[in-house]
This record gives C-alpha cells, structure tokens and sequence, in this order.
C-alpha cells in the first residue's frame, strides 16, 4: 500500500532535491563552458585584483600608515580580499542581464526544470569562479609579503567569512541584473562597486577619517568582514573603540545572513513574474 501510494503521489521530496540539484548543475556548467569560449574576459576579471594589488601596496603603500604600527601590505591584503567579493557583483549582474536581454532566462524558464535552477546555478558558478579568484589573490598576497599569523583554524574561518559575503552579494546582483534591463544596472553597479570600497576600512583605517565618516564607515558590511579577517589573520589594523568594530567577526556573520535573507526571496519572487 505505501509502495503504491509513493508510485501514484508524485515525485518525493528528495526526488525533487535532487531534480534542482541536477538542474542546477546544468545551469553552473553552462557558465563554466562560457568562461572556455571567452577566456579574455575571465583573465582580465582575476587579474584587476592583482592590479589593484600592486598598485595600493607598491604605488602608495609608502604613504599609508597603520594605526598601532605594522605592514601596510599586511594591513591591505584583507580589504583586498574583500574587495574582490564586491567586484564580482557586477560580473553577476552582467550575465544576468545580458540572459534576460537574449531571452535566454525565458527559455529556460518555459523548459521542463527546478524553477530554482536558473538562479542556483548562477550563484554556484559565480562562487566557484570568487573562490578561484581568492586563491590567486591569497597567492599574489604572499608573494608580496603579506602572510596570516593565526592557525589554520582561524585563517580557514577567515576565507569562509570572506566566500560568505561573496554569496550574499550574488543574490544582490541576481536581483539587479532581473530587475533592471539594459546597460544601466551594470553601469550603476560598477559605479557604487568603489564608493562601497572606498568608505570602509578596505585601504584605511576608519580612525584616520573624520568621526562621522569614520562611522559611517565602521556601519558598511564590508568593513566588518575585513575587520573580521584581519582578526582571524592576525593582520594589523584590526579593532576599535565603537561596538560594531569591537564584534566584527559577529557581524561579518550577520550582515551577509540580513543581505541573503532579503535578497534571496526578492530574486525568486522577481524571477517569477519575468515574462507577466
């Protein structure tokens, strides 16, 4: 009687799981396959990280000071790390888009798939190519003198964080990119990519800024993670008088899990009504 009952009631939930896994997974190697046909454009994302590297540790580290003393480069190479999390949202609303602008979202929409699919395997692409990313600016970082002088545990645990914003900032770029058609969501993406950068404590140390901007930029998710990696990393430049900078690692966990939990419904909602 259960056998049959199972037979005739649809598909399990598991067998669903499993449905949007697979699908999922089609859509992720999709992508990938589009990184082997345009190989200048994956290049010239993963090495503007290292541009940006080299400049603000080379070109301007001998001006930079740390508050407390320490190696600027060592100081650097965490907000770097976070930054290259944030530029990737505009590679995430590029794609999107330009599949929203072909009809290639509608296609796969009226195709016999997970509904998730679509935007699952957006994010699982853009995460694997961020963690590629990562590795190769983690070793730009050590050939340039910047190391972390926590445990494993804790640099591990640094990363982590570091992947965890990336994935709450893919559901800010699906978002965008559905919601906004045409070159203006890719323009007004990499336009607030480097105020975004800029007012935190990616390059600086908010002490050094004036007591409201300093603030405000102690409030930015962004600061959190790399005040959070810094700690973890045992990298200078970590800390502050104010509560938010005193529990960075805490926040560096609460901001993307607010920014995901906002996002993501937004995403699946927005990618439902395409086409009404």
């Amino acid at each position: 009687m259960n056998d049959n009952t199972t037979r005739t009631g649809g598909p399990t939930v598991a067998d669903r799981l499993l449905w949007a896994l697979a699908d999922g997974w089609t859509i992720t190697r999709r992508d990938i396959f589009h990184w082997r046909r345009r190989p200048g454009q994956l290049v010239a994302g993963l090495l503007f990280p290292v541009a940006m590297v080299l400049m603000f540790g080379f070109l301007f580290g001998g001006a930079m000071t740390v508050p407390g003393g320490g190696d600027y480069r060592e100081f650097l190479m965490p907000g770097m790390f976070a930054m290259a999390m944030v530029f990737g949202v505009g590679e995430t609303v590029t794609a999107v888009s330009d599949d929203t602008a072909r009809g290639v979202t509608d296609r796969f929409r009226s195709m016999p798939m997970a509904p998730s699919a679509v935007v699952v395997g957006r994010c699982a692409a853009d995460m694997l190519r961020s963690a590629v990313t990562l590795a190769l600016l983690v070793v730009c970082g050590l050939l340039v003198g910047w190391q972390w002088n926590g445990t494993p545990g804790e640099a591990a645990a640094g990363i982590g964080l570091l992947l965890l914003l990336r994935f709450s900032l893919v559901w800010v770029g699906v978002y965008v990119g559905l919601a906004v058609r045409g070159e203006g969501a890719v323009t007004a993406v990499h336009t607030l990519e480097f105020p975004l950068g800029f007012l935190s404590n990616a390059f600086v140390a908010t002490a050094s800024m004036p007591l409201w901007l300093g603030a405000v930029a102690d409030w930015n998710p962004l600061s959190s993670t790399v005040a959070a990696v810094r700690e973890l990393f045992g990298n200078p430049g970590w800390g502050g008088e104010s509560w938010i900078a005193q529990n960075a690692v805490l926040m560096a966990v609460v901001w993307p899990l607010v920014i995901t939990a906002v996002f993501f419904p937004l995403c699946v909602r927005r990618f439902r009504s395409l086409g009404r």
